[in-house]
């Protein structure tokens, strides 16, 4: 079909123009507690020519300490520049638009950690937003409270739109779902979503890298989220089929990435 582009090829030298790669993680760099093959070698070669990278995610149930030690226990060591969440882009987006607001965050212990540490106010009684995030200690209390809040009118803000988080055994419901569950009680969708595709999350990478948008590649397994995203906010887009996404999903899609390959082991030959 025309305008998509054949697999593990780059004719118009996108990679070797590339200074930042905006990696997703889950479904991209790893699965699980496993690399997916390739990915380390890929990460060195960046590196090696004198390039940045940074991993963009999504999955707000774990914050960047969390996702450093990970990455530690996997055999790599980087710091937490290296890492940006959706929370993170929430955390940003909450100090310019609700600052000093109190928060009713529906998130793990690490998250809300997060947030009090980034100064914002957490208050779940009587609060001035709401904020759902990927809660994997949800429990029906929480829900029920969350509800109340939506339901009352608060603005509500959710950290990114994923169904579902991929895992080495399948998937898991992921804040998407959260989403549809308090619209079933609540009949609201969130006021605004941080996370990828959305323009946020980008606007909070590009305050953290060196480099120009067009400079920045987006790679990653989903079309709606990591693609979008860059083809969204001025950023290049990469696809890997190592995750959610397959090929013949390329065509029955809008979302059309710059380049397709297998996996990022794929990609070192042409860096």
């Amino acid at each position: 079909m025309a305008g998509i582009p054949a697999v593990n090829r780059d004719e118009k030298n996108i990679l070797k123009k590339t200074e930042c790669f905006a990696l997703d993680m889950d479904g991209t760099i790893y699965l699980g507690e496993q690399w997916i093959e390739g990915a380390t070698d890929f990460l060195h070669k960046i590196e090696e020519t004198g390039r940045n990278y940074v991993f963009v995610t999504n999955n707000s149930s774990k914050n960047a300490a969390v996702y450093v030690e990970k990455l530690h226990r996997m055999g790599l060591d980087v710091t937490e520049d290296k890492i940006v969440t959706s929370g993170q882009a929430t955390i940003y987006y909450l100090k310019n638009h609700f600052p000093g607001k109190k928060v009713f965050l529906l998130g793990n212990a690490m998250l809300r950690d997060e947030f009090m540490r980034a100064g914002v106010i957490l208050e779940d009684e009587h609060p001035d937003v709401v904020v759902t995030a990927f809660d994997t200690t949800l429990d029906y209390n929480k829900m029920c409270r969350v509800c109340d809040h939506v339901r009352a009118g608060l603005p509500y803000l959710a950290t990114h739109p994923d169904y579902n988080c991929p895992t080495e055994t399948g998937f898991i419901p992921d804040a998407g779902a959260i989403h549809a569950f308090i619209n079933a009680s609540a009949f609201r969708y969130p006021d605004r979503i941080i996370g990828k595709p959305n323009a946020d999350i980008i606007d909070y990478l590009c305050t953290r890298v060196g480099s120009r948008r067009e400079k920045i590649v987006m790679v990653g397994d989903r079309l709606y989220t990591d693609i979008a995203a860059g083809n969204n906010n001025g950023l290049k887009s990469i696809l890997v089929l190592s995750g959610e996404a397959k090929r013949e999903d390329v065509y029955a899609s809008d979302v059309v990435p710059d380049l397709i390959f297998d996996s990022v082991r794929d990609m070192i030959k042409l860096l």
